[in-house]
């Protein structure tokens, strides 16, 4: 009624009344009654915003990437972006007057952008898309310091990089880099397999060569034993064998020095039995033969004597012109030698 309204506002909204030119009442939050026509209101939020943003730039190897991402601000100086933009609420007090309020989140994601392509510029692409978190320390560290954000009247809250992409064609590029380069690797795991398994095959070859090797070696040293052990008895049969031979070729020796001295014995009797039968014949030398045969007879039995008459009648065959002797003479002188 005659232009006199009531108006109130959130705490997340900083409220600046104008009357005729002057800040009649500041604050956050504040209701009152105000004279329409006369009075302006001005209205900053100083809640925190959250400004998303994507755009592309180029790398330092002319590729292009789109960066996406998000900046949360607030407006910490009310009066000095207002001053810059129009906070205005209209007539009605339903909203801006102007479009003002709208272009504080392009102007701040414009300084993101700036500050975006100028470290973009100086990385290849394949650095850029790795370095997102470092990115947002970077481009946060230096839009904090910014003249232009303090004449704003912003306080910058936070910075994330969410994604760095490259185009649709790089990318499947780099995925096929990528994936030849996987591929590379698992070949080259597989290989490693391989050759560890050769490797460990290879062991059990030389582990299995090495144990017939101690077996073999072994097996020589049993061989060697049983040689140096037949050796041994070799050398212990040698020495008996000499031992024996030595003993048979003394007992030979003895045995020729009893022939040799048999020999020189018998050698000796008959010299002696020579002798005697020498002396014996030079004694009976000149003595008439029937004088030696019958002291030849002397102690003779009866049959050797009845044999020597034959003997003496043999000879004297020739002289005799007949000699009859019957079974019955030869048998009585047989009874009489035996008796």
């Amino acid at each position: 009624m005659f232009g006199i309204r009531f108006i109130k506002f959130q705490p997340s909204e900083y409220v600046l009344r104008y009357s005729n030119g002057k800040i009649t009442k500041e604050g956050a939050g504040l209701s009152f009654y105000y004279y329409a026509p006369s009075t302006s209101i001005v209205v900053v939020p100083v809640g925190s915003v959250d400004a998303p943003f994507i755009f592309e730039e180029v790398t330092a190897d002319f590729q292009t990437v789109s960066v996406q991402g998000q900046i949360t601000y607030r407006i910490v100086d009310q009066k000095k972006v207002s001053g810059l933009l129009n906070y205005t609420l209209d007539m009605r007090g339903r909203g801006y007057a102007s479009e003002d309020p709208q272009k504080l989140p392009q102007r701040v994601i414009n300084l993101v952008r700036v500050l975006t392509k100028k470290t973009l510029e100086g990385l290849l692409l394949k650095d850029a898309i790795k370095s997102s978190e470092l990115l947002a320390q970077g481009i946060l560290q230096d839009i904090r310091t910014n003249a232009e954000i303090g004449l704003l009247g912003v306080e910058i809250l936070g910075l994330s990089i969410l994604a760095i992409l490259p185009n649709k064609e790089t990318a499947r590029a780099l995925e096929a880099q990528a994936r030849e380069q996987i591929l590379r690797k698992a070949d080259e795991a597989i290989y490693e397999r391989r050759n560890a398994s050769i490797e460990q095959e290879r062991r059990v070859k030389e582990n299995e060569f090495n144990t017939e090797i101690a077996i073999e070696n072994k097996k020589r040293q049993v061989r060697e034993t049983q040689l140096e052990a037949t050796r041994a008895v070799q050398q212990k049969q040698n020495q008996l064998q000499e031992e024996q031979m030595n003993f048979d070729t003394t007992l030979e020796e003895k045995k020729k020095e009893l022939v040799t001295l048999s020999v020189q014995n018998a050698k000796a009797q008959a010299d002696a039995k020579a002798y005697e039968l020498s002396a014996v014949m030079k004694s009976l030398d000149g003595i008439h033969p029937s004088v030696i045969q019958s002291l030849a007879g002397m102690g003779m039995s009866s049959e050797k004597l009845i044999a020597l008459a034959f003997q003496d009648l043999a000879g004297h065959a020739d002289k005799i012109g007949q000699l009859n002797i019957t079974p019955d003479l030869l048998q009585s002188l047989m009874k009489d030698s035996k008796g």
